[in-house]
């Protein structure tokens, strides 16, 4: 009988290790634990939270490796520890801090990166009762952050008018151990220690459907959108506290559309999905492993690809975004590998002998341009991620738009509560016409002029 090998660009994508001289070293990491990532990064910079009063946290350029003395210049405003933080996608000079003072920060950083130590905010946002524990920026709407807390409560914020936009309270029954954002940011998923993941209406702060027990086992969920094919996976354990991940599509939440069951290791995995290869890559807390799958919108939904296995352990991750990588040597992705006291870049390549654009692998990408801002979003424009070519000739590839093309013109679509408040502000002032109208009227046939 024939046997059917199927046939993938990313079979052979390997990982090459950094030498020392690329990385950061001698880093004096904060002690805090939770279930974060513990490090985050754009296209300049990552960001770690570091030992030190004030709750600082250390924001270092990517292009400057190597050791790193005491007294460098850290970002230090909160009185407690830092616990999370992100960048702004659509600016690589903002991030912004979630502290265990119950606080959220917004940091502008100086063009070329800290000097001095950095101690005032451009925004100070209040609200949680407790200390903040995830921060997600919006991945199309410019300025909307949304901070999920122990307070049991997931809160947005337009940052440039240090204003609340949304709050989800009363709904989480424990502490939130997630939240991802959908691809185009109408919704956002959390997951609980409840065991349950939510899928929230960002604009409404409501629940629009729930898994109820997404993973049996009692550790941390960790969540990932797929990107443009509309799914969502979950990581976890399962009853005998084995590892796994389950794939789900949103529209029927009842069952898992795919499970894959990992390995026995009792560490939380963090998943991280590239939309534009459509590779899952599963990095592992407390060992050095990266395995990879090919992800698919239709049965099996998923392709064991290969792993990448290390020694040294990691207690955190984060990804670069596309743009910034080096696509001449098919670089996809690079990730930053947290370890005790340093951060290793790691980069992995498709190989190919030819040295011209692979635009088979690297179609259009994430541009860092917003879709919408704030207030257009939350009246209800529907947008997705402006996308931009990565071919360094300026030519635009087949599969997407070009470089720093803007989005398309859309029909708005409103908000229930905007139209309600539209509304109710028409009648108010029709009712304000029709008493003018009437006493106009009875100061006519006063006169004998009106019958």
């Amino acid at each position: 009988m024939a046997s059917f090998i199927r046939v993938s660009k990313y079979k052979h994508v390997f990982c090459d290790p950094p030498k020392p001289a690329d990385t950061f070293q001698s880093l004096r990491l904060s002690t805090v634990t939770g279930d974060q990532n513990y490090i985050k990064a754009n296209g300049l910079y990552f960001a770690v939270g570091v030992q030190g009063g004030g709750g600082p946290f250390a924001v270092l350029p990517l292009d400057k490796p190597g050791r790193f003395d005491m007294g460098f210049p850290v970002i230090a405003g909160h009185s407690a520890a830092c616990l999370d933080f992100d960048f702004n996608p659509f600016n690589d000079n903002l991030v912004a801090s979630g502290s265990e003072d119950q606080t959220v920060k917004v940091w502008d950083i100086p063009a070329g990166g800290l000097t001095e130590n950095l101690t005032t905010p451009v925004a100070d946002l209040h609200g949680h009762g407790k200390k903040v524990t995830f921060l997600r920026f919006h991945p199309t709407a410019n300025n909307v952050l949304a901070s999920a807390s122990a307070d049991m409560t997931v809160k947005l914020w337009d940052i440039e008018k240090a204003s609340m936009m949304a709050d989800l309270a009363g709904v989480h029954s424990d502490l939130i151990q997630d939240i991802v954002w959908d691809y185009t940011g109408n919704n956002y998923a959390t997951s609980s220690k409840d065991k349950k993941v939510r899928i929230c209406d960002a604009r409404s702060g409501g629940v629009a459907n729930t898994i109820e027990m997404a993973h049996e086992g009692s550790k941390c969920v960790k969540l990932t959108y797929l990107g443009s094919l509309d799914k969502l996976v979950s990581v976890g354990f399962s009853k005998q506290s084995s590892r796994q991940f389950k794939i789900w599509d949103p529209r029927d939440l009842s069952k898992e559309v795919k499970k894959v069951d990992i390995d026995q290791a009792s560490g939380a995995i963090m998943p991280f999905f590239d939309p534009d290869t459509l590779l899952l890559y599963l990095c592992g807390k407390g060992d050095g492993n990266i395995r990879y799958y090919e992800m698919t919108g239709e049965t099996p939904y998923c392709h064991d690809i290969n792993s990448f296995r290390s020694s040294v352990s990691s207690k955190g991750m984060a990804m670069i975004p596309k743009r910034n990588l080096d696509v001449m040597k098919c670089e996809t992705p690079r990730l930053l590998k947290l370890t005790t006291n340093s951060v290793e870049p790691l980069s992995f390549f498709v190989p190919r002998k030819s040295e011209a654009f692979q635009d088979d692998i690297f179609p259009d990408t994430f541009s860092g341009v917003p879709a919408h801002s704030a207030d257009e979003w939350m009246d209800g424009s529907d947008l997705p991620p402006v996308l931009k070519s990565l071919n360094p000739s300026g030519a635009s590839s087949s599969t997407g738009s070009a470089p720093s093309s803007p989005p398309k013109p859309v029909v708005r679509t409103k908000s229930a509560s905007t139209l309600q408040a539209e509304l109710s502000a028409k009648e108010s002032e029709l009712e304000i016409a029709n008493s003018r109208i009437k006493a106009l009227e009875e100061k006519l046939q006063s006169m004998g002029i009106f019958m």
